[in-house]
């Protein structure tokens, strides 16, 4: 048997069923696993080894049973800290699991550890690396999750976006990130900053990985993304409205992708978004700061000093939006919405980059979220999935794009396009 750390969550879960692996085993490797390189990588805000290895020793029976899960330090846990990445809340501890949390749980899943966010998911990086190179950042800002995943800390992870904070550190670490439609997985018990846009997901080392987890948590038969469709695809290669910020290798990426996908089999035509949704990327900023600000009241009137200088001046910044203001930008994404459709009509997916190029160099940064912030913004479900590396050796992501709804098929699509690129 390989390494039990390096098997993606649906080959752990195979050999646990098979009583070929026991969840304590797995658990032990991951914990070996932490102790070489957690030290560089720094993807954890909370980890206790014993605590770990004891609930895998009692992991219940389930679709998730005995596997090991990051979780993103805005998801509260009852047994652990739940610190948001903020100094305000350090040593906080909730009473209740998050809805996910709690699901994941019922479903078997192990409660590892708490991940590092970027401050309240929004803004300020923590420590983590990226486990490709150390010099990189991971992206954020499901920073913990992403790099855990991609250095075999554990399987699994949850992530949150409002912008781009599942599928762009997804695809900077060379890991599958699955942003569901709006609302799939229950945000009960998060840190919520956005009402109109966070979105639960999650990471992992494969498409059926995600769909596995994902399903559990949310109550959802998401299917088998393994399971070859009865016929070819129709994709829309779609630059989108970010495209002048797109790097050489990310030009590159999408022309080579274009062309494996027509080689295997897949009716591949260009797409442009129509005026209506391209307008989402200006009423975006508006939406989301004007809510993160609303929601952080009792942070701004109790501690507003221990908020970093860059949240604090996007806070402020949505709060100053006048009501005429913020409600055009509603109408915004409301005429968006209904414009989408029709942006893939004939299609079954656009594909799309998953971020401007490779991670950027330096920690105190976690990439232009600009190639996600629409898809968010249309509560649609994407998902990325790796597709080659930068001129640093880093890696690239390519992202598929479905309607509102069509959770199963972005994911049967993914696996599709990963499958092609090999």
């Amino acid at each position: 048997m390989p390494d039990p750390a390096r098997l993606t969550a649906t080959q752990a879960s195979r050999l646990i069923r098979e009583g070929k692996l026991r969840p304590e085993e797995l658990m032990d490797a991951c914990v070996a696993r932490i102790a070489e390189r957690e030290g560089r990588v720094r993807a954890f805000a909370w980890f206790n080894p014993d605590a770990a290895r004891r609930a895998a020793a009692a992991a219940r029976p389930g679709p998730l049973h005995g596997l090991p899960i990051g979780i993103k330090d805005v998801l509260d846990t009852a047994d652990m800290p739940s610190e948001y990445g903020s100094p305000i809340w350090r040593g906080w501890r909730p009473r209740a699991d998050a809805a996910a949390v709690a699901w994941a749980r019922a479903a078997g899943g192990v409660v590892i550890g708490k991940t590092v966010t970027t401050e309240f998911a929004t803004r300020k990086p923590g420590p983590t690396a990226n486990p490709h190179n150390l010099r990189h950042t991971p992206g954020g800002s499901s920073s913990g999750s992403a790099a855990g995943v991609a250095d075999y800390f554990f399987p699994l992870a949850y992530g949150t976006q409002t912008a781009g904070s599942v599928i762009r550190p997804a695809a900077f670490c060379g890991v599958v990130g699955y942003k569901p439609s709006y609302r799939m997985i229950n945000r009960f018990g998060m840190k919520l900053m956005s009402e109109s846009l966070d979105t639960v997901g999650v990471l992992a080392r494969s498409v059926a990985d995600c769909a596995l987890f994902a399903g559990a948590v949310a109550g959802r038969d998401l299917g088998d993304p393994d399971s070859r469709p009865d016929r070819a695809p129709r994709f829309g290669i779609c630059r989108s409205p970010a495209w002048d910020l797109a790097a050489p290798e990310t030009r590159d990426l999408l022309a080579r992708v274009a062309a494996t996908l027509s080689r295997a089999g897949a009716s591949v035509v260009d797409r442009e978004l129509s005026p209506a949704v391209v307008a989402v990327a200006e009423a975006h900023p508006i939406v989301m700061n004007n809510e993160s600000g609303r929601a952080l009241g009792w942070e701004l009137a109790h501690a507003r000093e221990q908020i970093s200088d860059g949240l604090r001046e996007r806070l402020e910044f949505g709060l100053s939006r006048n009501e005429p203001e913020v409600a055009a930008a509603r109408a915004v994404f409301a005429s968006a919405l209904r414009e989408f459709p029709s942006c893939l009509e004939g299609l079954d997916a656009l594909v799309t980059p998953s971020a401007p190029g490779q991670a950027p160099e330096g920690l105190a940064w976690t990439g232009d979220p600009a190639f996600n912030l629409i898809w968010t913004s249309l509560h649609v479900p994407c998902v990325t999935v790796p597709a080659g590396a930068g001129p640093d050796g880093l890696p690239l992501g390519i992202q598929i794009v479905t309607r509102i709804g069509e959770d199963r098929e972005a994911l049967a699509w993914a696996q599709w396009v990963a499958a092609a690129i090999g």
